[in-house]
């Protein structure tokens, strides 16, 4: 992408006001200081407005470019996750439901996840989601240390 104040290309910062790229201080400074920073902002806040639910979201630019890891998952699993009818009865559950919400809100997460794995419900809903992510790459020894304790 272009540098919203020189011809430069880069993609390493964006503007935290209308989230249009530039590549040094300088250019960041010239921006704020022109009216093209608030035209950007209102006209996306138009489009965003205009467009339909689910157009807005899949449009909407994040700050960060997506990396993988060996952990990351990809797009097409996910999507599978979504029609898996058991993780859809699972998360009818409403415990289940308040249970995931405070591990996406936790200030510590290791910390918090070590608390939801003690949660039998929670072990078959990671389960759950595993059988679909890794259906046969899950070794019988993994297998085991994710049952239910006795």
């Amino acid at each position: 992408m272009e540098c919203v104040s020189c011809p430069n290309l880069t993609n390493k910062y964006k503007c935290s006001k209308c989230i249009a790229p530039y590549c040094s201080v300088a250019c960041y400074k010239k921006h704020k200081e022109s009216t093209q920073c608030d035209e950007l902002a209102i006209s996306q806040k138009t489009e965003r407005c205009q467009a339909p639910n689910n157009q807005s979201a899949e449009q909407e630019p994040t700050v960060y470019a997506p990396f993988s890891t060996e952990d990351t998952v990809p797009p097409i699993l996910l999507q599978k996750l979504n029609n898996h009818e058991p993780l859809r009865q699972l998360l009818v559950n409403p415990h289940l439901r308040a249970l995931l919400q405070q591990i996406d809100v936790a200030h510590n997460v290791n910390l918090t996840m070590t608390a939801a794995m003690q949660e039998p419900l929670f072990i078959e809903f990671a389960n759950a989601c595993l059988q679909v992510v890794e259906p046969a790459t899950m070794s019988d020894a993994e297998r085991a240390e994710l049952q239910l304790p006795s």
